[in-house]
């Protein structure tokens, strides 16, 4: 693999250097640098970070090929910046077994666009009935260290205690998707003034507030890790708040769409709004940015949810849940927070590379711009704005709420261990 000098980028959104690749570690940072025969990038004026890390994606295969396949969405994600990504395990088969997680994991291997961290389930079939094969992910060839029944809450607290002290053992964490199933019978959006004017069957916050204050609960009295998944209502916030500041190990992570949009866009009826936990109120969106900005919200996870056409082109009520979020994270985090003065580009790479790896335990990700780590790098152009157009999406489904919106920055390149993956907004 040739030499690559990535020159005159401003490294984290601090002052410009120069960056040179060899093979597939970061030889030298600094300024000046010459590397005879060097492939030279020119990012004068754009912002260079370690590749993003995903803790929460939906690849789809194996079984949902017609939303989603291992190949699309990691492209979509090389796309997007990122060099690493966590896959959910609602698949078809479930991945709740060693062979499953070992497929995924091979896929994104063979393909070589990003890599592919599968998250194992945490009941057998995401039934909430009967602990899965925890211990057999763990140890497969795949190293499972994350578990989630995401699409679905452990709602059974004694199958969640029996998770947080399995995981325990060797370091694990369960991701808890927070959705109180009594509570959200028959739900279509958030509970508030909209769903009434609609008519709408309500989704109530206290759904989500109230398995995340178990939950923390639980992991104090096991001593274990939990992570809370695309946390969105203020009380939420309150909630991890008052758990870490006794000492409760929980991370908690908001999606992209959290940051932006509101349950009064529902008013259009277009299902392209249809998302679990579903798009909150203004007040929820200004307090997922202050948590996000002073630490309360560890991370930043797309939950990249792909679906065909056909689910989500319906009525509302029929259509699916989700949307693909893995290109537009980076512009909508760039949008919400740091063209707000809420993060610069430093606290960027935290959220969204540095502490998510941390999390999932990614070795090779989320590592510092120096000499010596691994090349996992992106380029962004921040002084870019440009309308949104899935019809240029790598994924295999086109469900995003931001058509036709204008949004800030632009990924231009996209490294994995020293290879492009990404070249001036292409893939390779």
């Amino acid at each position: 693999m040739s030499k690559i000098l990535i020159r005159g980028a401003k490294v984290l959104g601090g002052e410009p250097q120069d960056v040179l690749i060899d093979g597939s570690a970061i030889e030298a940072v600094g300024t000046g640098i010459s590397a005879e025969g060097a492939e030279v990038v020119d990012a004068a004026g754009k912002v260079l970070l370690p590749g993003l890390v995903d803790l929460h994606t939906h690849l789809r295969e194996p079984g949902r090929e017609d939303s989603e396949t291992v190949l699309t969405g990691t492209r979509a994600a090389a796309s997007g910046g990122y060099t690493a990504v966590f896959a959910m395990a609602n698949t078809f088969p479930v991945a709740d077994t060693a062979g499953v997680v070992e497929q995924v994991y091979r896929l994104g291997q063979q393909h070589g666009y990003c890599d592919v961290q599968p998250i194992g389930a945490v009941t057998v079939g995401l039934e909430g009935r009967k602990l899965a094969e925890l211990g057999a992910m763990h140890e497969s060839a795949a190293g499972v260290t994350v578990f989630s029944d995401d699409g679905k809450c452990v709602d059974d607290a004694v199958i969640m205690r029996r998770a947080l002290e399995y995981v325990k053992a060797f370091g694990g964490v369960v991701a808890q998707h927070a959705q109180e199933p009594r509570l959200t019978e028959g739900a279509q959006m958030n509970e508030g003034i909209v769903s009434a004017e609609l008519g709408l069957g309500g989704w109530p916050a206290v759904a989500e507030e109230s398995i995340i204050a178990r939950d923390v609960l639980l992991a104090e009295h096991v001593g274990s890790r939990v992570h809370i998944c695309h946390l969105s209502t203020a009380g939420s916030v309150e909630i991890v708040r008052w758990a870490k500041s006794r000492g409760i190990d929980v991370t908690a992570e908001v999606t992209p769409h959290h940051l932006l949009l509101t349950d009064e866009l529902v008013r259009s009826y277009n299902p392209v709004y249809k998302v679990n936990p579903p798009l909150r109120t203004q007040r929820d969106v200004l307090a997922l940015r202050e948590a996000l900005a002073d630490g309360t919200i560890d991370i930043v996870a797309t939950d990249h949810a792909p679906h065909p056409h056909e689910d989500k082109d319906c009525e509302w009520a029929a259509a699916a849940m989700g949307m693909v979020g893995l290109e537009t994270a980076l512009s909508v985090v760039q949008e919400t927070m740091v063209d707000t003065g809420l993060l610069d580009w430093a606290g960027v790479a935290e959220r969204m590379s540095f502490k998510p790896a941390e999390i999932g335990q990614a070795k090779g990700h989320g590592r510092p711009v120096s000499a010596g780590e691994p090349a996992n790098l992106m380029l962004v152009d921040t002084e870019y704005r440009g309308s949104v157009d899935p019809a240029g999406f790598a994924s295999r489904s086109r469900n995003t709420p931001y058509e036709g919106r204008e949004l800030p920055g632009r990924v231009t390149h996209t490294w994995l261990r020293g290879k492009a993956t990404l070249v001036d907004g292409k893939l390779t």
